[in-house]
């Protein structure tokens, strides 16, 4: 594979922070890498350097001559007066970019829904990513650095981007290389075969680990469990020669230098703790049979004002969805179908236009809000007096803690704890705004964009947390990784109105949106799959139209026994996989430092799994035959 580009022992330093120090990377033809790390490590730093936007203090970044690098940042700039096409295609004329197949699938996986004449600077922050995206992927770069390019994408768009991605970068003899930061796990693991990690422990150190995300975590951990069986000698080992030099003033005198010398390089080599993010369980209210219920719920929104043609949207059309203790709820959808909406309903701060929302007695109900400048107010605050403020002492695995040592167990250090809250940045925030739901012991937990700001470390944490939290729990995210991790169901909102339940997941959900927009594009009179609202949802004139009169033929005694016949033998194959994937997730924890059989290992997994989707999808097939 062709060298594309090097950085070699290059260094920078920000005030008095080493944010990168010593590193040596490069990026060869085909190469798809990862970045991740702590929030203010340097992940877009090293982007930066590496695309030539900023300078290192020391080492230097080559480039072999003729190279084309396209650089997104988190910042999509609209500038007043410019359209999207402007954007997108600049002064080429159209005749010279409509005929190209791959530009035409830029515009409809990225800009379908948008006008190429409308002005920029009216765009949504989700409108704003997709149309940088677009203007990176039409001009077809060798080398492209991509920053957070999943920020304010819902997870079709995280999906098509993934899949454009692979097939420009990971096709046989393809030219060119990626680099992408992004906290979104499920992006990572589909898209990349490298992670670098920028360790931001104060050393400047970029690790390097082959394989996508599930395979640098478990490589992560092997490094980690040897790193502490290393520690274990050396503080053995330093703990004899402090005792040795302890042994009185006149023997010290005599003590030979280089004895001396040991101990000095022992105690400075030892490391500083991680800064990690140990979150734990808090004490819930107690449920009651009844939490919360939906019943002919109706939701209009007037009419944008100053557009008299516009026609009032209702966003949900009687609907009626149950909420039971310890139901878990991953809500997915278009964008403007309601998400937010919905949570606003749950947590009593909007009222229905028509129908009912019922709220048991026993429940208390906390909010996470997507909009972190509601800890404005208290910007004058140290972390610490927050949570004081919220509560003084918080009892947690049978001791009681102080809201200083809760701060402390809860990721901010001793120094952060007594940081202003303006002054802390956008992860640090999110955390502090889930510090102050948790310390208040809800028992129903609303979350919108949770993962918003957070580094991959801290997601894994509070997924710990959400895990085996027992009270109901309701999240709103593109993320996929959290919802498959902490949610038991999902539901979707396909912009008719409807609560749909997804037995089949998030991956449903992507089929039901490929055939509306399939339908769509067909002049079908309506959305494919988005009827109804599914199990565990009802809405009011959903029903399936089936035949010229609208009644489904009833199967056949002989197609119902075939049916259970092969949902039996996809159930046994089924359960087969199931064993064969804890195996292999077993050998990949005993062969984790062998990154060529994790990477044999991981191969096998994603076959599984294919086998696995097709046939879930079989069963689902067999299984309305039964309905």
């Amino acid at each position: 594979m062709a060298h594309l580009l090097g950085a070699d022992d290059i260094r920078l330093v920000v005030g008095t922070r080493t944010l990168l120090d010593g590193v040596s990377l490069g990026l060869d033809d085909g190469d798809r890498v990862g970045v991740v790390g702590p929030n203010g490590a340097g992940k877009s730093t090293l982007l930066r350097l590496l695309a030539g936007t900023a300078v290192p203090d020391a080492g230097r970044v080559t480039r072999v001559g003729g190279l084309r690098i396209g650089m997104l940042d988190q910042r999509d700039e609209s500038p007043a007066g410019t359209s999207i096409r402007d954007l997108v295609h600049g002064e080429s004329a159209e005749h010279t970019w409509a005929g190209d197949a791959g530009i035409r699938a830029v515009h409809a996986g990225l800009l379908g829904d948008l006008d190429l004449d409308a002005p920029a600077n009216t765009l949504s922050g989700g409108q704003r990513r997709r149309v940088a995206l677009a203007a990176l992927l039409v001009a077809d770069h060798d080398v492209l650095f991509l920053d957070e390019p999943t920020n304010h994408l819902d997870v079709e768009g995280v999906a098509w981007l993934a899949e454009h991605l692979q097939a420009r970068y990971a096709r046989p003899g393809a030219r060119g290389a990626l680099v992408v930061v992004t906290h979104d796990r499920w992006f990572l693991d589909a898209v990349c075969t490298r992670m670098w990690e920028v360790t931001g422990d104060g050393t400047g150190a970029v690790e390097g680990y082959e394989g996508g995300y599930a395979a640098y975590v478990l490589a992560r951990a092997e490094r980690a469990r040897t790193a502490a069986v290393t520690a274990e000698k050396r503080n053995n080992l330093l703990r004899k020669e402090l005792a040795w030099l302890r042994r009185g003033a006149p023997a010290r005198t005599s003590k030979p230098k280089f004895r001396l010398d040991a101990a000095a390089a022992l105690i400075a080599d030892e490391p500083n703790p991680r800064d990690t993010l140990e979150l734990t369980r808090m004490a819930t209210r107690r449920l009651g049979k009844d939490v919360l219920d939906l019943e002919g719920v109706t939701v209009r929104m007037p009419a944008r004002d100053g557009d008299p043609d516009a026609a009032e949207k209702v966003l949900f059309d009687d609907v009626t969805w149950r909420l039971g203790p310890g139901d878990r709820y991953g809500v997915v959808g278009v964008n403007g179908a309601g998400k937010t909406t919905l949570l606003r309903l749950l947590a009593g701060r909007l009222a229905p236009t028509e129908g009912t929302v019922k709220r048991g007695k026993t429940i208390h109900v906390a909010e996470l809000t997507q909009d972190v400048d509601e800890l404005d107010e208290i910007g004058g605050l140290r972390v610490v007096e927050v949570i004081e403020q919220e509560k003084r002492t918080v009892a947690v695995d049978g001791k009681e803690l102080t809201a200083a040592q809760l701060v402390e167990r809860l990721g901010f250090t001793r120094e952060r704890s007594q940081t202003l809250v303006r002054d802390l940045s956008g992860g640090e925030r999110r955390r502090l705004q889930l510090l102050r739901l948790l310390v208040g012991e809800p028992n129903v937990l609303l979350l919108d964009e949770p993962t918003n700001d957070l580094d991959t470390d801290t997601l894994a944490a509070i997924e710990d947390l959400l895990d085996g939290w027992p009270g109901t729990l309701i999240v709103v995210s593109h993320d996929r990784y959290l919802l498959e991790r902490v949610c038991d169901r999902e539901v979707a909102l396909l912009g008719d109105g409807t609560i749909r339940d997804l037995p089949g997941g998030v991956e449903e959900y992507l089929a039901l949106r490929k055939a509306a927009m399939a339908a769509a594009a067909s002049g079908g009179t309506r959305a494919a799959g988005a009827t109804g609202a599914g199990a565990g949802a009802t809405s009011s004139g959903t029903g399936d139209a089936g035949g010229a009169d609208g009644a489904q033929p009833a199967p056949s005694g002989a197609d119902v026994r075939a049916a259970k016949k092969e949902i039996g033998r996809i159930e046994r194959r089924l359960s087969k996989i199931a064993e064969l994937e804890a195996r292999l997730h077993d050998k990949m924890a005993a062969q984790a430092t062998d990154h060529a059989a994790v990477l044999d290992l991981d191969k096998q997994l994603r076959e599984l799994a294919d086998e696995k989707d097709t046939l879930e999808a079989e069963w689902m097939e067999a299984a309305e035959l039964l309905d």
